[in-house]
């Protein structure tokens, strides 16, 4: 169990990580973003593994019921990133007076006081924008199911009276209060001595777990994800609007949040949408250029001309294609890098992008190896994506994607080991 972080190079190993500069050691992130995630489940698993004292898991991200990893649990991962994030969740609610709640799967876990639910004929779990059981669901958990799905609750539309800002109700002008809420978060991460990455919100354009709008009671516009990408082809127009104008709120926000993160954080974490699919784009460059980069780029330039902070792209899928348009884009941060889809290659994604992107992931498959693998096979996979992602810096070590809820607690163990392994070696 002799895993211990040295908190006090965190925050230096990540600066020149960042700066393509080669640290003492990999970093290493487990639970700093919605998308470098844990589940529950294992996390559970690892803090039985490794003897900490038994605390039920509190489940911050409910959508796919990520859970925190708390600071005993970080130190014996080696982890040397943390996260600053909203202090609500997906479902609009706000993340204290924790109650705990036995899952489908016997776990206890801890989620929020608000957090109501009601089950159906099926008996599956549904979950309401804002704990408001009175509204329509806006998730589903099957009963043998380990996370949420969404419930699409789009109005039927008409033509005549579509209005971009009906898609635009979620994005707002921070206030003061939440300002408090930030500058005490903030200072709490600060203290830490590790990197920090935030995530503000309001920066996603078009993704789709935004799009239905699961914290809305009454979502309008288009929030049905197949129309919405279809109307990419046949409503450019529409989209255009709510994104000029989501990117003119998010520039107003982020002029209020940067005084007071200053240069505590050292990311931000600005869009989850996805542009690939397992063997392909499913947005080809040319709609990209067209439709995303103009807003990306303005919410990028403002960002490197006003603060230190890089900023954080994720997309799965086999990308490749796509990745000079990121860069140009203003992006410096790619994840989770998947290695698992046709033409992601990491060695290849090294050579030709290495010196323009940080690789944020891609440490180990998530599908297939992690999930299903042999220990041995798990330690194998690591100890390869370290070699060729960590050399000269600019890789931060975190799995393809979140870890779900039955991966094998021996290949968790063995991936960290390996992650350990590496570094001693290094």
């Amino acid at each position: 169990m002799n895993m211990i972080n040295n908190p006090d190079r965190s925050k230096e190993r990540l600066q020149a990580t960042l700066s393509h500069k080669q640290p003492d050691r990999i970093v290493v992130d487990f639970g700093s973003t919605g998308v470098t995630g844990v589940h529950a489940k294992s996390i559970d698993g690892l803090r039985e593994y490794y003897g900490l004292d038994y605390r039920p898991v509190k489940v911050t991200r409910p959508y796919q019921m990520l859970g925190e990893i708390e600071e005993d649990l970080l130190e014996v991962m080696g982890v040397d990133v943390i996260g600053v994030k909203s202090g609500k969740n997906e479902y609009g609610i706000e993340n204290k007076d924790w109650r705990e709640f036995r899952t489908f799967w016997g776990q206890v876990v801890l989620l929020p006081g608000n957090f109501n639910t009601t089950t159906d004929s099926n008996g599956d779990l549904l979950i309401y924008p804002q704990g408001d059981t009175s509204v329509q669901p806006s998730g589903r958990m099957p009963v043998s199911g380990y996370f949420f799905d969404t419930i699409i609750r789009q109005p039927p539309i008409d033509e005549s009276k579509l209005d971009p800002e009906d898609n635009l109700e979620e994005f707002g002008y921070v206030t003061d209060e939440t300002l408090e809420y930030w500058k005490g978060a903030m200072e709490k991460a600060g203290r830490s001595g590790k990197g920090i990455i935030a995530s503000f919100g309001g920066t996603a354009l078009g993704d789709i777990a935004h799009i239905p709008a699961p914290a809305l009671k009454h979502p309008k516009g288009i929030r049905d994800i197949s129309e919405w990408y279809m109307s990419i082809l046949m409503r450019p127009d529409y989209i255009h609007s709510i994104f000029e104008k989501q990117t003119d709120i998010a520039l107003h926000n982020l002029s209020r949040f940067a005084p007071i993160a200053g240069d505590i954080i050292d990311v931000a974490y600005i869009c989850g949408t996805d542009f690939g699919t397992q063997n392909s784009l499913f947005c080809s460059p040319e709609t990209f250029d067209e439709l995303y980069k103009p807003y990306y780029r303005k919410i990028n330039d403002w960002i490197h001309s006003n603060t230190r902070w890089k900023t954080f792209k994720h997309s799965c899928g086999a990308i490749f294609d796509l990745i000079p348009n990121l860069i140009d884009a203003g992006f410096d941060i790619l994840n989770p890098v998947q290695i698992s889809a046709t033409g992601m290659d990491p060695a290849k994604l090294k050579k030709e992008y290495g010196d323009h992107l940080v690789f944020w992931g891609g440490g180990v498959d998530t599908q297939q190896v992690l999930a299903f693998g042999t220990p041995q096979e798990v330690r194998e996979q690591v100890l390869g994506q370290c070699e060729i992602l960590g050399k000269d810096g600019g890789f931060v070590f975190s799995t393809v994607h979140n870890v779900q809820a039955n991966v094998p607690v021996e290949n968790l163990v063995a991936m960290l080991n390996a992650v350990r392994e590496f570094n001693g070696n290094s």
